[in-house]
């Protein structure tokens, strides 16, 4: 059995000041008016948790139902930060497969507050993301500055490619009617705009944005008996670190590590949840058409390029330079504008993600569309060792 997306939905990210449940909401009933379906046809709600926005948000998937109509249908909520869409994708995924329901709305969104996200949930002494807020004062600009002065550092990426990432996403987000930010910028813009956490500017930097994602999933029976698109859900993942490398993503910030690929086993956190997702379709980087990646800053799409397997570590820099990042490159990356074009509305990321691959890859991007699409990958990740993979096929 194959689960595939019928509908895909979405509520223009902004800075609207209305409640999260509008832009789930809305993102829904575009959802289901894509699959041709009724909100009576819907069998399971998985809501992706946005726990600033009060209890409502801890309970999203029966806020959900409830806004739309209380119709019986069975529920479930959860949290993973960043991951949430993932994470709520494979719950519904898992259900559809196990034969327990033929079709499930999956909905994210997000009310963000004015600035950088700070620590929600109380002390947390034995978390080090909360650490690095307590005894470092370390905002999350300054976490991605770390990693961008470790790029440049290892492999040699400069400001000048940071700003040529934050070009080629606004180029895509000017094309996107979804998309926050739809101007396009350039490299002395991006130069010239306030230094945040040096060498970052405030255009490398993905701001907090409202909005909201959903997509209706179905078992491929259903979706042909109802006319639906056939784009498939071929993998989800969500895989947790291997001990020992429980906390950073790369083998060691201290050291010069130059290899091509990490030992058997023993892959970084980020690499580790692309691989896995790989495993799980049968398919490898080499098959992916174009990728939708975790863009918080300019330099970490690069880094994420690398670690999904687009190219070998310290190349990310020259394919984004030869143009093979953009659209109409080799490998398109974040053709949808990225978070750069976006901004974080954390419970919908995954599911934007999604609902570009289906329109990518269903033919149905316009003027941002990958030429024969195929394999589409996004990725990303939340706090605690969540793992967001998704890879869908055509």
């Amino acid at each position: 059995m194959s689960v595939v997306v019928m509908g895909t939905g979405m509520h223009p990210w902004g800075k609207w000041g209305r409640p999260f449940l509008d832009y789930g909401v809305a993102a829904a009933r575009e959802a289901l008016k894509d699959a041709g379906l009724a909100w009576t046809d819907v069998q399971f709600v998985v809501g992706a948790d946005t726990i600033r926005n009060g209890y409502p948000g801890f309970v999203s998937g029966a806020s959900y139902a409830k806004a739309l109509g209380w119709s019986g249908a069975r529920v479930a909520s959860c949290y993973a930060a960043c991951a949430s869409g993932a994470q709520a994708l494979d719950i519904a995924r898992a259900r559809i497969l196990a034969g327990l329901c033929d079709v499930a709305l999956v909905i994210g969104a997000d009310a963000t507050p004015k600035g950088f996200f700070k620590p929600v949930g109380g002390d947390r002494p034995d978390d080090p993301d909360w650490l690095r807020f307590r005894l470092l004062g370390a905002t999350n600009p300054a976490y991605f500055a770390l990693y961008a002065r470790r790029r440049m550092a290892v492999h040699g990426s400069t400001p000048a490619d940071f700003a040529a990432v934050k070009v080629k996403n606004a180029l895509a987000g000017s094309l996107n009617p979804m998309a926050r930010y739809r101007e396009r910028v350039t490299a002395e813009q991006v130069l010239a705009s306030p230094m945040v956490a040096d060498p970052l500017h405030l255009m490398d930097i993905c701001a907090t944005s409202d909005g909201g994602a959903a997509v209706v999933l179905a078992s491929e029976g259903y979706a042909r008996r109802h006319g639906g698109t056939l784009v498939r859900l071929a993998a989800v993942s969500t895989v947790t670190p291997t001990f020992p490398n429980t906390v950073l993503e790369l083998p060691d910030f201290a050291t010069d590590s130059r290899v091509t690929e990490p030992p058997p086993g023993h892959r970084p956190f980020r690499a580790a949840i692309a691989h896995a997702a790989y495993e799980e379709a049968g398919l490898g980087p080499q098959d992916v058409s174009l990728a939708e990646v975790y863009d918080l800053s300019t330099a970490l799409e690069l880094d994420w390029m690398e670690d999904v397997g687009l190219c070998p570590p310290g190349e990310a820099d020259k394919l984004l330079r030869d143009g093979q990042t953009a659209l109409g490159g080799r490998i398109p990356v974040n053709p949808s504008g990225g978070l750069a074009s976006f901004g974080e509305a954390i419970p919908a990321q995954a599911i934007a993600q999604l609902c570009e691959l289906t329109a990518q890859l269903s033919g149905r991007a316009g003027p941002r569309q990958v030429e024969n699409a195929r394999v589409g990958l996004a990725a990303n990740q939340g706090l605690f060792g969540h793992g967001s993979a998704i890879i869908a096929t055509r």
